[in-house]
């Protein structure tokens, strides 16, 4: 994540976009048995990901913490793609009011219509974020972290057990915003829930649904365009740093 000090700035874990491990494609259709390890789990992730060119998704937000006060709570949908320039993020939240960060490859553009505001930051400061990086394709989860089991505390249903694979990653250097991450992932490879928790023990849970993987390949250029673009509304502060 990207450390800019702002009030009640919304903590966004791009798991879209973030590694690049080189492994066969093949890799990923093999059938995994109940002693999987974790290093394979992310084996098999990395090379889903490395595959993929779009991606988007809904999810919902929660945080908790001493920093978060009672917590919070959001939700919205994301989009995510690769192109031969460089890589392009939305994420629209919805609730609790309206936010747009936006990443067209060149610039980042944060709004913030409760605050009246819209931050705008070179997209290079985005490569800083190990997360970031491993959806966008510019990272690599073995060269990043850590892969681990996943911690005794971390919950698991027996929904979970039947449908998921959850391991850890641990930073292999020190991160201003992330201490740990918990990775729920699907037998096809995709990352269904996300828990992180940041070096003050503040956790942020995103849960994805309705993800589509390639989902944007038959768009035009102008309509792509048009996605990856944000104009706020009259009298917006832009602040750029």
């Amino acid at each position: 994540m990207i450390s800019l000090h702002l009030p009640q700035r919304p903590r966004i874990l791009f798991f879209f976009p973030v590694c690049v491990l080189i492994i066969l494609a093949a890799f990923s259709s093999i059938a995994r048995s109940a002693e999987e390890t974790p290093d394979a789990i992310g084996a098999r992730l990395q090379a889903k990901y490395n595959l993929i060119k779009s991606l988007t998704f809904d999810f919902t937000q929660q945080s908790s913490g001493q920093l978060t006060g009672r917590g919070g709570s959001g939700s919205g949908n994301a989009f995510f793609l690769k192109t031969k320039d460089g890589s392009k993020m939305l994420w629209n939240y919805s609730s609790p009011d309206k936010q747009v960060i936006l990443s067209d490859g060149t610039t980042l553009s944060m709004y913030f219509a409760k605050l009246k505001q819209m931050i705008i930051t070179p997209a290079d400061s985005l490569q800083q974020d190990i997360t970031y990086s491993f959806f966008s394709g510019a990272g690599n989860l073995e060269k990043d972290f850590q892969v681990l089991p996943s911690d005794p505390e971390v919950g698991m249903t027996d929904t979970d057990r039947e449908s998921f694979k959850i391991i850890k990653l641990v930073p292999r250097r020190q991160q201003s915003q992330v201490s740990s991450i918990h990775l729920w992932v699907t037998a096809d490879s995709l990352i269904q829930r996300m828990e992180i928790r940041d070096n003050f023990d503040t956790v942020t849970i995103l849960n994805f649904s309705n993800i589509k993987v390639d989902g944007l390949s038959d768009h035009s250029h102008e309509s792509l365009a048009s996605l990856f673009s944000f104009t706020p509304p009259e009298g917006t502060e832009i602040i750029r740093q």
